[in-house]
C-alpha cells in the first residue's frame, strides 16, 4: 500500500480489526511516519447474468439498485431499507456459488422481497419486470395481492389506506362477485 502522503511503497500496520465484511488496517509510513487506515474486503468471484435474449453481462450492483430505487422512489420506507434489499439479494447470489444466474432469479427475487415490503413498490417494479401490455394484466397482479393481503397481515412498512375491516368487507364482496 503506497502512502497517501509522500507515495512511498512501504508501511507497517499497526492495527487491524474486522469490520462488516472486511478488514479495517490501521497503517504507518515508513518514510514520513504518517499514518492512514485502509479497508480490505474480499473480491468475490465474478458472477454474469444471463439476460432474457441469453446474453451474458457481469453483475452490476448499481443496475439492481436503481432498479429498486425507481420501484420505491417517494415511498414511506426507512432510511437505508433499500440498501438493505439490495445487499441482502447481492449476497444470496454469490451464497448459491453459481458463476452464471438467469436475470428471472434476480427479478423474482426483487419481486419476493418487495412484496413483503411495500404493496405499491412492487407494483411499480412488477409492472416494468413483467412487462405488462394491459390495464387487465396489472388489475390481476393488483388482485393477487388483494386476496393475499385478506389472509394476512400487510406489510410493516406498508402505509394502511384502508382499515382492515374495511378491507375484509371489499375483499369478500369482490370474491362473491367473481363466482
Amino acid at each position: 500500500m503506497n502512502c497517501p502522503y509522500c507515495g512511498y511503497y512501504d508501511s507497517k500496520v499497526t492495527d487491524s480489526r474486522g469490520v462488516n465484511d472486511g478488514i479495517r488496517r490501521r497503517r504507518q509510513c515508513l518514510n514520513c511516519g504518517s499514518r492512514f487506515t485502509t479497508y480490505e474486503q474480499l473480491q468475490p468471484a465474478s458472477l454474469f447474468v444471463i439476460k432474457k435474449d441469453e446474453r451474458r453481462e457481469e453483475f452490476n450492483r448499481n443496475k439492481l439498485l436503481t432498479g429498486i430505487h425507481k420501484a420505491c422512489e417517494k415511498r414511506p420506507l426507512p432510511t437505508g431499507t433499500v440498501d438493505k434489499l439490495a445487499d441482502d439479494i447481492e449476497a444470496e447470489l454469490y451464497h448459491q456459488g453459481k458463476a452464471e444466474i438467469p436475470s428471472t432469479l434476480i427479478g423474482d427475487m426483487v419481486m419476493e422481497r418487495l412484496k413483503n415490503l411495500d404493496y405499491i413498490a412492487y407494483i411499480r417494479f412488477a409492472s416494468v419486470y413483467r412487462e405488462f401490455t394491459d390495464i387487465t394484466a396489472l388489475k390481476r397482479e393488483i388482485d393477487t395481492l388483494v386476496t393475499d393481503e385478506v389472509g394476512e397481515s400487510s406489510p410493516t412498512a406498508q402505509l394502511s389506506l384502508i382499515p382492515a375491516e374495511e378491507l375484509e368487507v371489499v375483499a369478500k364482496r369482490h370474491q362473491r362477485s367473481r363466482k
